[in-house]
């Protein structure tokens, strides 16, 4: 019981902000033990959160950094993530996504910028928007005997190993979770999850544009008449004029941005969709 109180108490403070994490996703920060997960508390409640997601000691992705709207302004992110530093000092890189706000929190902190990523968002996706009638490759569900595969291809493309994160999407998700096949080899994938307001599609790694929007097109296939949400790094032009003629529109920005040295920065131009903010 003390574990999952743990999980909902700061999932209420993430819920009030209106942001898209689940029960499940608290549950991946907290209870892999290589993670750093930090609270701060005021007579015995939840006001600040900030997780780390560390990715075999290579790179360690901060997420989650959240204070109550009544105690910001007083140092609480600063000084969660201060701390969480001290903890991440065997990673090679420390890494994140930071909106407008936090991007200026960052850059007191020594952060550099990457690039940038648009959040998109179709609140009910249409299958009759759909014609994949003339793809020279067709996408397949992932199976137990790709993954393997999979996280190798990963680890090339966004530069760290995420075993965990990938084993995880597969395993709670399959219908969001399929590959692309040329000359019998794995050259692209798709995975997503279920969140509190959207579902959410990322990653999605490919070798062009074309095969990005056969993976992502298929993934909405299954997830029809739902909400939406992706988060596409803003060098990918064609893949944003597409989404947007689906019926996609913009709704915010995320910058990439790095602590330390940017040794791991992966392969950016398959990177089509990333997994959220949360999860690089």
């Amino acid at each position: 019981m003390k574990k999952l109180a743990f999980i909902i108490r700061p999932m209420k403070l993430s819920n009030a902000e209106g942001w898209n994490q689940t029960e499940n996703d608290w549950k991946l920060f907290i209870e892999d033990p290589e993670n750093v997960c930090m609270v701060a508390e005021c007579d015995n409640q939840i006001i600040g959160t900030t997780t780390t997601i560390n990715y075999s000691n290579q790179v360690a992705w901060i997420g989650m950094v959240l204070v109550d709207k009544e105690y910001r302004g007083q140092g609480i992110s600063k000084s969660l993530l201060t701390n969480i530093f001290k903890k991440l000092e065997s990673c090679k890189s420390v890494k994140l996504d930071a909106t407008p706000e936090g991007q200026k929190v960052y850059k007191k902190l020594d952060f550099k910028e990457e690039y940038l990523i648009a959040r998109m968002v179709n609140t009910s996706m249409n299958d009759l928007l759909f014609d994949d009638d003339n793809n020279e490759i067709l996408p397949e569900p992932i199976q137990r005997k790709h993954i393997q595969e999979i996280i190798a291809l990963d680890e090339i493309i966004f530069g760290a190993n995420r075993t965990q994160l990938i084993k995880f999407l597969v395993r709670e998700y399959p219908d969001k979770a399929v590959l692309v096949k040329r000359n019998n080899r794995i050259t692209g994938f798709a995975l997503g999850r279920d969140g509190n307001k959207y579902r959410h599609i990322g990653p999605v790694a490919a070798s062009n544009t074309g095969d990005a929007k056969i993976l992502i097109t298929k993934v909405l296939k299954e997830n029809t008449n739902q909400a939406v949400v992706v988060d596409v790094p803003c060098d990918k032009e064609d893949l944003l004029t597409w989404l947007n003629s689906i019926g996609f529109i913009k709704q915010r920005y995320f910058t990439r941005m790095y602590k330390k040295e940017n040794i791991l920065p992966g392969i950016t131009g398959k990177q089509y969709l990333i997994c959220g903010p949360e999860f690089g």
